[in-house]
């Protein structure tokens, strides 16, 4: 994707400023027009008063003039728009009213080359960065982005830029201290005649159900109520509002968890027709799931320093079924792990650096706190609840809602069952985890791997279901799921080497027999040779023979004379 930053904007501009001006250069080269036409924008607008505008009230005047001369004729533009995706511009069966629209529209199309022009030579004028961002953001910028908080760092300065703005949209408006919401309400002066504020639409979307902004000292948030969003304050006071109907994340089954806590909430279609959403969670019996984690070693929740509680059974629990997700194929990417205390996140934390951060299972996409994680989703949601002696601060329904509407496709919660079910507040939630028959020990499906065949609603083959005792036994399970990947890997690399060797002694056979074949056509052909030498030797001998004997003859007449 691309940068939106006001940086990225910046870059964006001058490339595009750049992109403009190579296209003046060519308009200037299809109408022989020489000169640095295109060196800046301020050089561009004098050429397009000075020819470009010129010839454009030439032609109007002369298809005005003149009903008789074709519109291609009369087009001074036609070279420009030679690689016109639209080709012919004037087709041979188009009406001269047509003809006639091309043109203009051609002509359009340059009149807003220039314009973008003009909007950009500010930009030769402002040589730092930081100037040009201000002017695109006062000048140029439709949409601004920001924090509350940025909002509040920059107020002055962008008062003092003249930044000006008609409507507010304010996002998670629910988790948004009162005072804070009225900051960017107020970057801008009013109008200096009438006084009037010029900002005309204030759009706050929210959950009310969902947690209230963050207030540190107690006293504040309990008898202050400082941590009374202006949003839940108009829902109190009944200021009309707008509320969904229907939700889109979660699967009707999980769904039911936080439907509630709302007025007459319903499902899209998408979420009972797409595949995903019909198909079951493989290697699990249900899409959600309460898990009763008891001590582990002798111990529950445990606090190293004050309020950093930690659950080291939780921990360990969650992290064996990460891994057995993996060993299934689950993608790391489609599963988060959440918890309701910071303690038990950076446990979870080493928990996971010492046992995944490997080849084989990886990191999920997140381990985090519910209350960070409100406003983003996952399709996988593994959640511990870390309290063993008191309910906490999850007693906040608020919570919960945010706990249990963050997964799409499986929820699964680990804590002390006895502890919670118990909670009044909690009821609603807690008995649709614990209820219809659902076990509270783990219940996995054997023989399954991602994605799943099995249908959401198919009940799982009673031979092939496995309720977990305990953490130690996810342990094992999953030592010994890992141990027959890593012996299947090991019996692929194997295969693959083993495959690999026979291709290159098949190589190597292929290399000896052809240094054998080459071995002998050599040979071959230093026998030839010889044999030839050895023929053209004899044919020298016989030719020299019958031409001795005279001599020799000679030879023994001059003896005989002696």
């Amino acid at each position: 994707g691309g940068d939106f930053s006001k940086w990225g904007r910046v870059s964006h501009s001058l490339a595009r400023r750049g992109e403009l001006l190579e296209r003046v250069k060519r308009l200037a080269a299809t109408l022989g027009v020489a000169g640095d036409v295109w060196y800046s924008c301020e050089e561009a607008e004098y050429f397009y008063l000075d020819h470009v505008q010129s010839r454009v009230e030439a032609f109007e005047a002369r298809v005005a003039a003149e009903p008789g001369t074709p519109v291609a004729e009369a087009f001074p533009f036609a070279d420009f728009f030679a690689d016109a995706p639209a080709q012919p511009l004037f087709p041979a069966g188009a009406s001269r009213g047509e003809h006639l629209e091309a043109a203009r529209a051609c002509v359009r199309h340059i009149r807003g080359m220039f314009d973008e022009l003009e909007d950009y030579r500010a930009f030769e004028l402002l040589r730092y960065q930081g100037h040009r961002a201000d002017y695109l953001l006062t000048k140029q910028a439709r949409i601004v982005a920001l924090t509350c908080t940025h909002a509040a760092m920059t107020r002055s300065r962008l008062v003092e830029l003249g930044f000006k703005y008609d409507a507010v949209v304010m996002e998670e408006s629910a988790q948004i201290l009162e005072v804070e919401t009225f900051i960017p309400l107020l970057l801008q002066r009013n109008d200096a005649v009438d006084g009037e504020s010029r900002l005309k639409r204030v759009v706050l979307i929210g959950d009310h159900n969902q947690l209230p902004p963050v207030v540190q000292n107690l006293a504040f948030q309990q008898y202050a109520r400082l941590d009374q969003s202006l949003f839940t304050r108009f829902v109190r006071l009944g200021v009309p509002a707008v509320q969904l109907s229907s939700q889109g994340r979660a699967r009707p089954a999980l769904a039911s968890l936080f439907r509630w806590r709302y007025r007459a909430l319903g499902d899209l279609p998408a979420v009972e027709q797409k595949p995903a959403y019909l198909a079951a969670n493989a290697g699990f019996a249900h899409a959600f799931q309460l898990v009763d984690v008891p001590d582990f070693e002798g111990r529950g929740e445990s606090t190293p320093t004050p309020h950093f509680y930690q659950n080291l059974g939780e921990a360990e629990y969650i992290v064996a079924v990460f891994q057995y997700m993996r060993l299934l194929g689950y993608p790391a990417d489609r599963i988060s792990i959440l918890t309701t205390y910071n303690g038990q996140k950076q446990l979870i934390r080493d928990v996971l650096e010492h046992r995944c951060r490997n080849a084989i299972f990886g990191m999920p996409d997140k381990v985090s706190t519910v209350d960070q994680f409100q406003g983003q989703q996952n399709d996988y949601v593994l959640l511990s609840l870390v309290r063993t002696r008191s309910v906490g601060h999850l007693r906040d329904v608020r919570r919960l809602i945010v706990a249990a509407s963050r997964a799409r496709l499986g929820l699964y919660v680990f804590g002390r069952r006895r502890l919670f079910e118990q909670c009044y507040e909690l009821t609603p939630v807690f008995s649709q985890l614990t209820g219809g028959g659902r076990p509270d020990a783990l219940a996995l499906v054997r023989n399954e791997h991602w994605p799943a065949t099995r249908g959401v609603n198919d009940a799982a083959p009673a031979e092939s279901l496995h309720l977990v005792s305990g953490v130690a036994e996810m342990g094992m399970l999953v030592v010994r799921m890992a141990e027959q990947v890593q012996s299947a890997i090991r019996a692929q690399r194997q295969g693959q080497y083993d495959e690999e060797q026979r291709r290159l002694e098949h190589l190597r056979l292929q290399q000896q027999q052809q240094q054998q074949q080459e071995a002998a056509v050599v040979e071959q052909a230093d026998q030839e040779e010889r044999e030839a030498a050895d023929g053209a030797a004899a044919g020298d001998a016989g030719g020299a023979a019958p031409g001795a004997a005279p001599m020799e003859q000679e030879a023994a007449a001059a003896d005989g004379a002696g």
